[in-house]
């Protein structure tokens, strides 16, 4: 069973063998689940497609938001038939099936979106017999020949240089077998080394070595073989312009080779002795840059996986706290956050839950985390449709910031348009939680503009914050505001001008008295504004 999905520009292919097959939001322990994430429109259980008298059938297993075949809905109808030619509507998913196998033409097809392959049921337990096994991750290739034959060990050497560098999960563990191959593979030499170059700075590292007899590395030799993709045999002649580090080296001979991948040197190998008798070599030559092209090809490797593993990190810090698209933007224009802070007028918007210490006592420790969950999700989207960005959550609050690092002229209006926003999407939300009978949650915000500093912090998880006296100006007011209200200082107040419809109002301080407010009623008027202020 083929079965494609389309949900926005997204497209996804499944294959099975199964013959049934549930769909939805996958979560449990179903024998098979096609995961329709991220569509939250779709229920965790949403339904079944099966193949039955030589057809294929489609259920909706009572979803909340029902499930359209063709246009017409099916929830509580039972069975359906799906074919080929018809579509099945799931939340905002577009679903097809095809039973069988696809036609083919015997040559080999590409994918453009590839299949997603779906687990069988009872896999573990499934009774398939196995003819023959083999560990993969055993070094030895099987083949045989005479120990004594040092032409045969040679060989058998070289054929496992693929499997020996394979098997190794970190840079720590490769590169000194590297160096243990060479030694094996050229055995007339007193010192064996990995050398690989830094990009950032363009130092070279010695980063794994082996000797008989202690001999120091050139860097001139090594540059040069990087240099001129070329490995070499050095010997100290007569030469009267002899760099320091190759003066210094003590070695009487020594042989390179660059470590290149995809035209790049990543470094370089060597070996070297100090004997002025001893001889590389063609055969010595050829068995260094075959040791020196499986080993960049596995440093490479590992060198990409963790810049991907960086970049992962960065990348889900700058999701946590801005849009996608902008979060994008920072990553493209910038690469890895830099460490750095400039001081910039800055507004915040803090979003504090009531009652939700109260709360915590009553609900199991899950459900109160799945609570807050539901929240966030409503209210992040908001702040990040009007240019905000999430500073932290804090305990019952969220700290947004707007204005920063991208520059925002209607940062202010668009902090009231957000907490209007996030207002009106917890209404709603709790309308849907009431109709569940489950626990409902207020907010109330206060925000605050002025200047600040900002930028961004850490250096393996760098994430971008604002440090400064609007913080606490914005906290304070959030504190003061009554459940499903909006206060603004006066200093947004006077950005935002009268076309916010905002009244007046006095605080109770005890460090300054009385403090003036600005109680938002509407944002109507500020939409207007702001949307043709953004379109000047």
């Amino acid at each position: 069973m083929r079965i494609t999905s389309q949900y926005g520009d997204e497209s996804k292919v499944w294959e099975t063998h199964e013959s049934e097959v549930y769909f939805g939001r996958a979560e449990g322990n179903w024998p098979t689940v096609l995961d329709l994430s991220p569509d939250l429109r779709v229920s965790r259980l949403h339904g079944r497609i099966w193949e039955e008298d030589g057809g294929c059938w489609i259920e909706d297993l009572n979803s909340s938001r029902g499930t359209l075949l063709n246009g017409s809905e099916i929830k509580g109808l039972g069975k359906r038939r799906f074919g080929p030619t018809d579509s099945v509507l799931v939340g905002q998913t577009v679903i097809r099936v095809q039973i069988g196998e696809p036609d083919g033409d015997g040559e080999t097809n590409y994918l453009e979106h590839g299949s997603i392959l779906l687990p069988e049921k009872h896999h573990a337990t499934s009774g398939l017999a196995i003819a023959k096994d083999l560990d993969a991750t055993a070094v030895e290739t099987g083949f045989t020949e005479s120990p004594e034959d040092p032409a045969a060990r040679r060989l058998k050497t070289i054929r496992d240089l693929p499997f020996q560098f394979a098997t190794k999960t970190s840079l720590r563990t490769l590169l000194p077998a590297v160096v243990d191959q060479l030694t094996e593979l050229i055995p007339s030499g007193e010192s064996w080394a990995v050398v690989l170059r830094e990009e950032e700075t363009d130092t070279l590292l010695l980063k794994a070595f082996r000797h008989v007899r202690r001999t120091y590395l050139s860097e001139t030799l090594l540059r040069r073989a990087m240099t001129d993709r070329k490995a070499f045999v050095w010997k100290r002649g007569t030469e009267v312009n002899v760099s320091d580090s190759v003066a210094q080296s003590g070695m009487e001979i020594g042989m390179y080779a660059p470590l290149l991948w995809q035209g790049k040197a990543l470094g370089a190998i060597c070996t070297g002795t100090q004997n002025p008798q001893a001889v590389f070599s063609d055969e010595d030559v050829r068995l260094l840059v075959i040791v020196g092209q499986y080993a960049a090809m596995a440093v490479a490797t590992h060198q990409l996986q963790e810049k991907l593993r960086q970049e992962s990190v960065v990348r889900s810090g700058l999701l946590r706290q801005f849009s996608p698209k902008v979060a994008e933007k920072i990553r493209t224009e910038r690469g890895r956050p830099r460490l750095g802070a400039q001081r910039n007028e800055v507004t915040i918007l803090i979003a504090g839950f009531r009652d939700l210490e109260t709360l915590g006592r009553d609900l199991e420790p899950d459900r109160l985390m799945e609570m807050i969950g539901e929240y966030l999700r409503a209210m992040v989207p908001v702040i990040f449709e009007y240019k905000g960005a999430i500073d932290r959550f804090s305990g019952d609050a969220i700290v947004a910031f707007f204005g920063v690092p991208e520059i925002d002229s209607y940062q202010q209006e668009n902090a009231v348009r957000a907490a209007i926003g996030m207002q009106g999407a917890l209404t709603k939300l709790n309308e849907s939680r009431a109709a569940r009978s489950e626990y409902c949650q207020q907010i109330a915000i206060g925000i605050h503009s002025g200047e600040a500093v900002s930028g961004f912090v850490g250096n393996e998880r760098p994430e971008f914050t604002v440090i400064g006296d609007v913080v606490g100006r914005a906290a304070s007011l959030c504190a003061k505001a009554a459940p499903g209200e909006v206060l603004i200082s006066p200093e947004v107040h006077e950005r935002i001008g009268t076309s916010a419809d905002a009244e007046r109002v006095s605080l109770q301080s005890e460090q300054q008295g009385d403090v003036s407010a600005y109680r938002v009623r509407s944002s109507s008027a500020i939409a207007h504004q702001s949307e043709s202020g953004a379109t000047a």
